[in-house]
């Protein structure tokens, strides 16, 4: 009866505090609230200065808003009893009062490190670490890790289930959830890491990486403040579905300034589809295209075969190859990209032909002749004959027209790509109005790495706006003189200038952040980069990173065992040595945290029977169910008469049917007579408890259940790897059934 009340005590007395600490969150909210309509209230007029300097004030409540708002969930988890006596809070955010006494820590500040690596052998001055459970704002439970052996026999020691196996044993919900509050020492090692340098994570499914990632950006850009708010995170993830199901945890961590990106949306202005052929996948990711593209560029740097007789004006002007050859040198010299070394090869070619054609003139007239031929140079420039020669020897061009039309004339292919075989080349052809593929990507990244900016208008649009500001700052100064006696009379004569009053009515740009400004920018260099399923990324797109990030900083997780890709690394050294040599360092994640030990030790049997070597990190809890294994007649049939059992046993939880490509369709079809709005594809949510997926989409995520159809086929078709079946395997926390109309893979059922 003491311990009941002594535990509904304790507990009453964290409700107490967490209420406190989230009136103050209500109360900064409210404070930032007016702070930033005041500003927006504020007219924008006064100096430049003046302008800028509420601009820079409304980014920042705007930012430290969004903060507030995003940590409201579960805003508290922990708190440290210290030898000192002192008690000390851990959440998403520090908070402090008016007065500015700690209330709450920051869960990535250096004091706070302890609630994650402290043990009874390393207390690290920790005498007690509380866990405070939290279902929204309210705290549900409690449990005490007691470190102290002092303390061991205090009644106020509370014990329950454990915080890591209750968030474990949760239902999904289609958005994947921080561990802020359950992160182990191993994990916490890694997220702590120095920024500098190429940290690889390798781990096994379920053994956290994604979760380390997340939280690892969140903590460098806690830590590095200053130096990556300026430059930006970087967070780059295998597919849209997995990008969506991650996008809330770093907002929650307390972080809203990270570029989140599929590899495929790393070219600005380009919408990409999924790679349909393995073999052009595997092509196109070969780091030997970068010399393709290389040559292709060259390539259209042409000299003619013989003269070209060229009409200005009735006047005949010839251009010789050497003219052209000598030009392209010298251009070329320039060291600058195709697009820019354009300007020097043309004014060149112009100069000379403007040459060739005042001599003609001055022949033709006799000599002596001291008229004015200035204009001689605008009609050899504007001449329709000149221009399509110069064209027709160096072409602008953009990234997007550079490589359709390399894929889509064989003749330019065979020509920038020799060593080709007319198979591989047959797999790269396709139509010029084909739709960009993931892998095509890296291509148009290092043809516009090649080309440089093509903008033909540039000077005319330079001049335009000058002569438009000309006419601004006029306009102000007839303004000013109209106006000049009322601002002497109003004591503003001196303080206001023409360029103040034409600068306000400009119209202005909108002030974007760093992540804002990075993500549409391609030459944005990133002060670090954290990328996800890393093992699936092709040579190409590696090089495509690695150019985003000059100063080599990244974070890399993934699990080489899970490779699907025709392009995927087979080692990390083999994925990394081209652009970093050995400077990187290798931690491994050992502890699988996700799939129970029943449904893992089937997934690594099932690898190693098929010739897969997979780490095989140590489940932590055993699962309720064994794997499930039906072989049958009719796979859809059996499919739909076994979904109810399948979402009884998961209780509302959620369920995804992972299958080969083509049966995605029937089995779509199959359960939409009963299921209707219930079925959807990625990975799910909220009125989505069931989705339709293939292996490679299910890649990163998670699901309370999982039924796999066709087992043998992820394994057995043109395009499968080992690795597609392995990550459909290890998708579940609870349950897994497996539906096949032939054999079931060896290893599976032990």
């Amino acid at each position: 009866m003491h311990e009941t009340s002594q535990a509904k005590a304790e507990l009453q007395g964290e409700r107490d505090y967490v209420d406190g600490l989230y009136r103050r969150l209500d109360d900064l909210r409210a404070e930032k609230a007016e702070q930033l309509a005041d500003v927006r209230r504020t007219q924008a007029a006064g100096s430049h200065q003046n302008r800028s300097e509420r601009d820079a004030f409304a980014t920042m409540y705007e930012d430290r808003l969004a903060q507030l708002n995003a940590v409201d969930d579960r805003l508290v988890f922990g708190r440290l009893d210290l030898d000192s006596g002192n008690k000390r809070y851990i959440g998403r955010i520090g908070l402090s009062d008016e007065d500015l006494r700690q209330l709450m820590v920051d869960w990535r500040a250096p004091e706070a490190g302890t609630f994650y690596q402290a043990t009874a052998f390393e207390r690290m001055g920790v005498r007690r670490r509380r866990h405070l459970i939290l279902s929204r704002r309210d705290v549900v439970a409690i449990e005490d890790d007691v470190l102290d052996a002092d303390l061991l026999g205090d009644d106020d020691s509370l014990q329950g289930e454990g915080a890591l196996l209750a968030a474990l044993n949760s239902r999904r919900t289609g958005q994947m959830s921080d561990i802020v509050g359950t992160i182990q020492a191993e994990q916490d090692r890694i997220i702590r890491a120095p920024l500098p340098g190429v940290t690889v994570v390798q781990g096994g499914p379920g053994t956290g990486k994604t979760a380390v990632a997340l939280h690892r950006a969140a903590y460098l850009l806690y830590t590095h403040r200053d130096r990556l708010k300026s430059a930006g995170v970087l967070l780059v993830g295998p597919t849209d579905a997995f990008m969506k199901y991650i996008e809330r945890v770093l907002p929650s961590l307390g972080e809203t300034g990270v570029v989140m990106a599929g590899i495929g949306t790393l070219m600005p202005g380009i919408a990409t589809v999924q790679e349909t052929s393995e073999e052009a996948a595997a092509l196109k990711g070969r780091i030997g295209m970068a010399e393709v593209i290389r040559t292709a560029v060259a390539n259209r740097e042409r000299v003619p075969a013989e003269n070209k007789r060229l009409n200005v004006e009735g006047t005949m002007l010839t251009l010789t190859p050497r003219q052209v050859a000598r030009a392209r040198e010298r251009a070329r010299a320039t060291g600058k990209p195709h697009n820019e070394a354009r300007v020097t090869f043309v004014k060149i070619l112009l100069r000379e032909l403007t040459e060739q054609l005042l001599d003609k003139l001055e022949e033709s007239s006799g000599g002596g002749n001291n008229a004015d031929r200035s204009y001689l140079a605008e009609d050899v420039r504007s001449s329709r004959d000149v221009r399509i020669a110069l064209n027709l020897a160096w072409m602008p061009l953009t990234p997007q027209k550079l490589v359709s039309e390399l894929f889509s004339r064989p003749e330019l292919l065979r020509a920038a790509a020799p060593t080709l075989s007319d198979a591989e080349l047959a797999a790269l052809l396709r139509p010029v109005d084909a739709p960009w593929t993931e892998a095509d990507v890296p291509l148009l990244d290092e043809a516009a790495e090649l080309l440089g900016d093509l903008d033909v208008s540039a000077g005319r649009d330079t001049a335009a706006r000058e002569q438009e500001q000309k006419r601004d700052l006029a306009n102000a100064e007839r303004t000013l003189e109209n106006v000049n006696a009322s601002l002497e009379d109003s004591g503003v004569d001196g303080v206001l200038t023409a360029e103040d009053l034409a600068q306000h009515n400009a119209v202005s740009v909108t002030r974007l952040s760093a992540a804002d400004r990075a993500s549409g920018d391609r030459t944005w260099a990133y002060g670090h980069i954290v990328v996800d399923e890393a093992q699936e990324l092709s040579p190409m797109q590696w090089r495509l990173l690695m150019r985003r990030c000059p100063l080599k900083s990244f974070t890399i997780v993934g699990d080489i065992a899970q490779t699907s890709s025709a392009a995927g690394s087979r080692s990390w050294q083999q994925a990394l040595e081209p652009f970093v040599g050995e400077r990187w360092q290798l931690e491994e994640l050992t502890v699988n945290y996700r799939t129970p030990s029943q449904i893992a030790e089937a997934a690594v049997r099932m690898a190693n029977a098929a010739g897969l070597v997979v780490s095989a990190p140590k489940a932590v809890r055993e699962g309720r169910f064994s794997p499930v294994l039906d072989t049958v007649q009719d796979l859809v049939q059996s499919l739909v008469r076994a979904m109810p059992e399948e979402l009884a046993a998961i209780d509302g939880g959620l369920l995804a049917v992972i299958a080969p490509e083509r049966l995605l369709p029937d089995v779509r079809a199959a359960l939409a007579p009963e299921y209707r709005d219930r079925v959807g594809t990625g990975a799910g949510g909220p009125g989505q408890d069931i989705v339709v997926i293939s292996p490679r989409e299910s890649k990163g995520l998670e699901f309370d259940g999982v039924v796999i159809l066709e087992p043998q086929e992820m394994l057995d078709s043109a395009t499968a790897r080992v690795g597609d079946l392995y990550v459909a395997m290890t998708r579940p926390t609870q349950r897994l059934r497996v539906i096949s109309s032939g054999e079931i893979p060896a290893g599976i059922a032990g």
